[in-house]
């Protein structure tokens, strides 16, 4: 029999028959250890369901691997196998690992610039619905989608789930007995959107529920924490996000619950993958300065203050609601397109990430945010734009320009990232610029962006003399000491200008 082959980075899964009796989810455990020449690597086993255990494994290693289980149950103990690991298939670069201190690369060093959206609930709708959620996604450049293992109960979300996620028993919901139908079906909308090439970002625990799930005992959530940790962390596109709003459910789970969670993900996931938490109040951040917490998650509709988050937690931003394009009655979910494509930019060149919502008014509510579905508004298109201008020169992550020198960086977002630079005017609208641009004379390639129109257009260098003023809003300044040229632009806003050396 020829040997199982798998590529690296994907998933291996071994499959064993084992007691079904009683409460296999709370008192059978088994892991495996894994060996590659010198290298071993614990990696712990689930139940699901029907006598079934299964044991899933990402190997990063190219070559034969062999493991053998442990259990104190007898049919669990002392299994053995190998399995063969491929060089990765063409558009597999591995799980996303932090890079440079604020930024993210898939493992194999291809950078990854998070361009996320939100669609809290659309596993939980009908089947149909969400084949259209994955359709849309497949027509846009999302590369992360921010998704609840519950189900939500909230305005525009009312409808009974697709799932259970765990088992109703007399008419009350028993949290130790899992609906594993639910959790096949979760996994497997995980591996569809790999194939898409989005990253899953998991979200473990809400307060928007009416089902009890927010209200499990403190052992029940450390149980499930653990669960689906086995279950989950294989696939290679996996982010884990604690919750969404943490701080409305801080009286039923203290805070050192929350850290619990943490150090729990840290024993059950060998695979290290991106973990956050994200806050309700503005000022009931988490403390991302915790060791176990690899990047900053918050909302926030300053965009501005995104230097203050890197230079308070030192790991990367992502601002996940900035909040929302759309209509609807609750301010967070009424801002126009334009303004959250200007939120985008704003962020992103202060060398933060963000998060696309989109929350317009709909007669069966089928709002984006919360169920999927298809896409109504205009901003994702210019999300989409700056995600492709941004990759064409990403290679350590963009830099802000002058976050030490707040004059005028305050107003306007550059950043850098090699021998590119773009600078984004926003709301301000310049006729001449120098500031920012290369200090010495050289073959450059500059570029007019219309961030709106989705335009580049190639722009000319004008002399700018010592002596000449030029009025940056009410600040008369001669021309930048440490800048050789200035660029002539339009006068109207939302635009950037990008400047790298000519290729």
């Amino acid at each position: 029999m020829p040997q199982q082959t798998v590529e690296k980075w994907d998933v291996f899964e071994a499959e064993f028959g084992g007691p079904k009796g009683g409460s296999p989810y709370l008192d059978v455990a088994f892991d495996a250890i894994f060996r590659h020449k010198a290298r071993e690597i614990r990696v712990p086993g689930f139940y699901d369901g029907d006598g079934i255990y299964r044991l899933r494994f990402m190997p990063e290693a190219e070559g034969e691997w062999r493991f053998e289980t442990r259990s104190a149950t007898p049919a669990l103990n002392g299994q053995t196998g190998s399995f063969t690991v491929t060089p990765p298939s063409e558009g597999n670069h591995g799980p996303v690992r932090v890079r440079n201190k604020f930024h993210f690369a898939y493992a194999d060093g291809t950078p990854f610039l998070s361009f996320g959206t939100t669609c809290y609930a659309w596993t939980h709708q009908p089947e149909a619905e969400q084949e259209k959620t994955l359709k849309t996604l497949s027509g846009t450049r999302f590369n992360k989608i921010r998704m609840g293992v519950f189900p939500k109960d909230y305005p525009y979300n009312t409808n009974e789930p697709l799932h259970d996620v765990y088992e109703l028993v007399d008419g009350k919901r028993d949290f130790d007995r899992p609906n594993y139908a639910a959790f096949r079906h979760f996994e497997t909308q995980i591996g569809r959107l790999r194939d898409l090439g989005i990253e899953a970002d998991v979200i473990m625990f809400h307060p928007y529920d009416r089902w009890g799930y927010c209200d499990m005992s403190e052992a029940q959530d450390y149980h499930y924490v653990a669960y689906i940790a086995a279950r989950f962390a294989a696939y290679r596109n996996l982010w884990w996000a604690l919750a969404n709003e943490y701080d409305f459910m801080i009286d039923t789970k203290p805070m050192e619950r929350w850290d619990r969670f943490f150090q729990i993900l840290g024993e059950e996931d060998p695979y290290r993958h991106p973990k956050s938490i994200h806050n309700g109040h503005a000022d009931a951040n988490y403390d991302h300065r915790k060791p176990w917490v690899t990047h900053t998650c918050i909302q926030h509709p300053d965009v501005k203050r995104t230097q203050d988050w890197r230079d308070r937690w030192g790991k990367p931003v992502i601002n996940d609601e900035p909040e929302y394009e759309g209509d609807i009655i609750q301010c967070w979910g009424n801002i126009s397109a334009q303004e959250l494509t200007h939120r985008f930019w704003t962020m992103m060149m202060r060398g933060g990430y963000v998060g696309h919502g989109e929350t317009y008014s709909h007669p069966e509510d089928l709002l984006w945010w919360a169920k999927g579905g298809e896409l109504h508004g205009q901003a994702w298109k210019r999300i989409g734009f700056l995600r492709d201008l941004l990759e064409e020169d990403a290679r350590d992550g963009f830099e802000p320009i002058g976050p030490e020198i707040r004059w005028p960086w305050h107003r306007i977002s550059g950043a850098r990232d090699g021998d590119t630079t773009i600078i984004y005017f926003g709301e301000h609208q310049p006729v001449i610029w120098t500031l920012g641009l290369p200090k010495e004379d050289g073959d450059y390639q500059l570029d007019l962006i219309d961030t709106w129109n989705m335009t580049v257009t190639p722009l000319e260098k004008v002399e700018a003399p010592a002596n000449h003023p030029i009025r940056h809003g009410e600040i008369i300044q001669p021309r930048a000491p440490d800048a050789a040229f200035g660029v002539a632009l339009p006068g109207r806003p939302y635009l950037a200008i990008r400047c790298r050396k000519a290729r």
